[in-house]
């Protein structure tokens, strides 16, 4: 190769980076704007119309700062006691479950996985359904039996299936994704059993699987935050391993990554931050297999870029999500992602000229 043409060569790699740095820029930009947006609106809208200066007020005078006319004690109870702990929830949650649904689909080098793949899912509805079963009304911090059950119980299917996986006597990531399946399974059938004994409470065992905000409140979004936060931030600084554990265990061993170790922790983490997103908003399917697609097929496939993109459009995905919920008169959310989502995704789907893979 001459002179000439490496210095071309090396000008064109420069070209596109900055490209491919410049979009990832514009659609984190982007995105942040979305959320914005979408919490202004979320607060905004519902039976009983907000305006902005007025939700700026209320949350000014709860900061001790007043500024233009005292809002009612009406609209303050609306504002602060209802509709921003809903839309914090709603972004909370679906920043979790985007980021845990990049962090499975990576590890286990499989597109169609999601946030509950490992029986996460089954193990929080039957813990909930477990719950409404029993006669105990107790709340401490705002979380009800329902919610501990839903947490322990999503966490205790995660590690039954790591545990029960680890003697399967197969490659460990196939292992993983079967066990989990079928330990689902098994979870599922006891859902089944639970809701066929609950009588008329099956109704609160719906709701928890539908999935919703209706009720959201501080000391519930106080408890699952910090899970949610924490984990997200343990995820996002590992992205170089995820990238390493996309090529492969023994490419990511070559590559410096303690591959064991890095692939426990990124599935502890993982399933950390979708209990607690389930804990508060019951099961909320599409976000975690959508978003990272849809990121991955603008972006490519580097952690770098796709965890936090998905983290951003996660969240504003869910925030309008919810708001088209409220105006539809309270349907389940995940109705609504379903509804807005898969007809979305199918149509990206069928416009990629390239195809997909991880």
């Amino acid at each position: 190769m001459t002179a000439g043409h490496a210095l071309a060569s090396a000008h064109s790699r420069v070209g596109v980076g900055g490209r491919a740095h410049g979009r990832f820029v514009l659609l984190l930009g982007l995105g942040t704007l979305a959320v914005v947006l979408g919490v202004v609106v979320g607060v905004a809208v519902g039976t009983v119309g907000i305006a902005p200066g007025d939700t700026l007020a209320v949350v000014l005078g709860h900061l001790g700062l007043q500024v233009g006319a005292v809002p009612s004690e009406a609209v303050d109870a609306i504002v602060w006691d209802l509709r921003i702990p809903r839309v914090l929830t709603a972004l909370a949650v679906g920043a979790a479950l985007a980021v845990a649904g990049v962090t499975f689909q990576g590890l286990l080098r499989n597109p169609l996985a999601d946030p509950y793949v490992l029986g996460t899912a089954s193990g929080a509805a039957l813990g909930a359904a477990i719950a409404v079963l029993i006669p105990v009304k107790t709340l401490v911090l705002g979380f009800g039996l329902v919610h501990a059950l839903a947490f322990a119980g999503a966490l205790l299917a995660v590690w039954a299936v790591y545990r029960l996986s680890r003697i399967a006597g197969m490659a460990p990531m196939t292992g993983l994704l079967l066990t989990g399946y079928a330990v689902g399974s098994l979870l599922a059938a006891g859902l089944t059993m639970a809701m066929y004994l609950s009588g008329a409470q099956l109704r609160q065992i719906f709701a928890f699987l539908l999935g919703g905000f209706d009720g959201a409140s501080w000391t519930r979004l106080a408890g699952a935050l910090p899970l949610i936060a924490i984990g997200c931030a343990l995820i996002l600084v590992r992205a170089r391993s995820l990238n390493g554990l996309l090529l492969g265990e023994e490419a990511a061993a070559h590559l410096g990554v303690d591959v064991r170790r890095e692939r426990g922790v990124l599935l502890g983490l993982a399933s950390l931050v979708t209990a607690a997103a389930v804990t508060v908003s019951g099961l909320i399917g599409f976000v975690g297999l959508v978003v990272p697609h849809v990121v991955r097929l603008v972006v490519g496939p580097n952690a770098r870029q796709v965890l936090p993109l998905s983290l951003v459009w996660g969240a504003a995905l869910l925030i309008y999500a919810d708001v088209a919920a409220r105006i539809l008169g309270e349907i389940p959310v995940g109705v609504v992602t379903a509804i807005i989502g898969a007809p979305f995704f199918l149509f990206l789907l069928r416009r990629t000229r390239t195809g997909y893979e991880l």
